[in-house]
Order: C-alpha cells, then structure tokens, then sequence
C-alpha cells in the first residue's frame, strides 16, 4: 500500500501526472526508484542463440572481414589462374568465360545474403533492447536528479526560514535595544 502511495507522489511530484497516466517505461522507471532496485541490463547472452544464429553471426562476421575479402580475392585469382594457364594441359575445369565460377558465385551470394540479413536483423533487435535500456537508465538519473534538486530546495529553504527566523529576533532585539536607548535619554 505505502509502495502504490509513493508511486503516485513520485508520479506527481516529478513528471506532474498520475502514476496510471504514465507509459509503460515510465511506470517500470517510477518503480525502480521507489523500490531503490538497479536497473537489469537486457541482451541476449551468447549460449542462448540456437546452432543457426550462432552460425549465421559467424558467417557474417567472416563475411564482412578483410579477412574474407583477402581470401575470397585469392580463391578467384587461382581459379581464374588454374583454368587460364592450364587451358594448353587440359587441365582446365572451367574454361573462359569461367562459366562455373560464375555460377559457384551466384549460389554464395543467395546463401551468404540471406544469413548476413538474419545477423544483422537479431544485432538490430539487440540494438533496440540497449537503446531502451539506455532510454530507461537515462530517464531514471534524470528523475533522480530532480529529486535531488528537490530535495536541495527544501534544505535551502528550511535554512532560509531558519535564517529568517534568526533575523528576525535580531530585528526585534535591536528595536528593543533603540526603544531603550531613547528612553534613557
């Protein structure tokens, strides 16, 4: 009960609105300060992808490496080498215009496209959960620091009352003071 009546002072006092007026963020923010529980880092930890996706981010991380690029420019080269020079020997498997070549590339290129596309599609839903974790963090230290500022404002102005007060009975005693004075006189 104290929890849910914190939550709606909280609400209230630092986003102006009810509790039940908020989105689903902000209530899982307001909670989290009200509870005083740290924030859960989202992601999707390595062991948790099945054999495809660990797979398909492998072949896409190879896949977009100079690495891959290096070794993907030699195989070419020998091919194209090996069929070119041995072409007198008859040693040659394909010819010019490298007919096979070309085809083995179409075949890479349909499978490799797909696998890089389901990589970068599960990199980009990781992307989404840290944005929002970095939107629910952020929004959290705000909230915070405006309680602090708060919470500042009213120490500043205890003091001030305080002060005031001081001040006051130093007014009234100096006036007590006068009035003696020029009584004496």
């Amino acid at each position: 009960m104290t929890d849910t009546i914190a939550r709606d002072e909280l609400a209230q006092g630092l986003l102006n609105c009810g509790y039940e007026d908020l989105n689903p963020v902000q209530r899982s923010v307001i909670d989290l300060i009200v509870t005083e529980a740290p924030s859960a880092s989202p992601g999707l930890a390595p062991d948790e992808r099945s054999f495809g996706e660990r797979l398909a981010d492998k072949v896409a991380t190879f896949g977009g490496s100079w690495a891959f690029i290096v070794g993907f420019s030699v195989a070419l080269v020998l091919w194209m080498g090996w069929n070119w020079l041995g072409k007198g020997l008859h040693l040659a498997f394909d010819p010019y215009p490298f007919i096979f070549l070309n085809l083995m590339l179409s075949m890479l290129a349909a499978l490799q496209a797909p696998v890089i596309m389901m990589s970068q599609n599960r990199q980009s839903a990781r992307d989404r959960k840290a944005a929002e974790y970095d939107y629910v963090v952020n929004l959290r230290a705000e909230l915070e620091i405006l309680r602090l500022h708060d919470k500042l404002d009213a120490l500043r102005g205890a003091e001030l009352m305080s002060e005031l007060a001081a001040q006051g009975e130093r007014i009234e005693q100096l006036t007590s003071e006068i009035e003696a004075l020029r009584r004496s006189r």
